[in-house]
């Protein structure tokens, strides 16, 4: 089964708590995870950034919710507990428990002004299966996907000797080597022997990386990336990087992996997104700051 969505462990959440009892926010997720019968995969999936696990943040939004509009409390960090109203709730019966119907409390629409939090505003519930930072997460993911696509297209469209300065900065701007006069140089001409840039590992130049840039639409397959290791070995190289426009084919990939030479392989996929990452060829549009509530602050001594 999936994940359910935030919404629907609202009831799950409010079910357990029903005996009164103070409830540890830890033991509660993984009560309610081993009756949903989560399996390993789910219990480990991961937000779209990689920074917490998907189960828990969308119980921890469930949560958040529940309290806002009074149905539990937390008389202590880490700890809840069901109030009157989520005992009332629940003596309802209700098939579900979700935004829609937390709409119903007037907290929940409209906080007091001495609680100095802003309106709730109205949420289309069927329309809102994610928690707000997996929507967030999502979105810059779509974003930044739409970003990687548009810079491939724009590095296919650049002349070959471009290209080929264009690997030898990324390198760069992945710390490899130090300045750009000192640590790498674009080759790029006839009788190159198949290098088409050469870049210091290290700031001292102890040791070098050859590279090789195929700006292609079509797959790469293995008779390049062996003619790339002969080229490593005309050169007495024992490191090189084959970037590449497009894709390689798995024969291409075996033989690198197995190659006595060490070969990276990227292909435009990952070309895009190292450029992203080290900020090569593209610039910042906006910076949005996500913030959370500091628990140590308000922390008893």
């Amino acid at each position: 089964m999936a994940i359910p969505d935030f919404q629907s462990l609202m009831l799950p959440l409010m079910e357990l708590i029903a005996d009164g009892q103070s409830h540890e926010v830890r033991v509660a997720t993984q009560t309610i995870g081993e009756r949903l019968q989560l399996t390993d995969a789910e219990w480990e999936e991961q937000l779209p950034s990689g920074r917490a696990p998907l189960f828990y943040n969308r119980l921890a939004w469930a949560k958040t919710h529940l309290k806002r509009a009074g149905l539990l409390d937390q008389p202590r960090r880490g700890v809840v507990m069901i109030t009157d109203r989520g005992r009332q709730v629940l003596a309802g019966k209700p098939a579900r428990i979700d935004l829609r119907l937390l709409q119903t409390f007037p907290e929940y629409r409209q906080p007091s002004v001495e609680a100095g939090t802003s309106p709730t505003p109205a949420v289309d519930a069927a329309a809102s299966a994610m928690s707000p930072e997996e929507t967030l997460e999502r979105a810059y993911a779509q974003i930044r996907s739409e970003l990687a696509a548009e810079l491939l297209g724009s590095v296919k469209q650049c002349a070959p000797a471009f290209f080929e300065e264009l690997v030898v900065q990324l390198l760069l701007n992945m710390g490899y080597g130090g300045s750009r006069q000192e640590a790498g140089k674009s080759v790029g001409r006839s009788g190159d022997g198949g290098i088409d840039g050469i870049i210091n590992e290290d700031r001292l130049g102890l040791d070098a990386i050859y590279l090789q840039a195929k700006r292609w639409e079509g797959v790469v397959g293995r008779p390049e990336i062996m003619k790339f290791v002969g080229a490593l070995a005309g050169q007495r190289a024992s490191k090189g990087v084959f970037i590449t426009t497009s894709w390689y084919t798995q024969e291409a990939k075996d033989y690198a992996a197995n190659s006595q030479y060490k070969v990276v392989l990227i292909d435009g996929a990952r070309l895009a997104e190292l450029m992203i990452e080290h900020d090569l060829g593209v610039s910042v549009a906006a910076t949005y700051q996500l913030k959370r509530i500091d628990s140590d602050f308000f922390a008893d001594d």
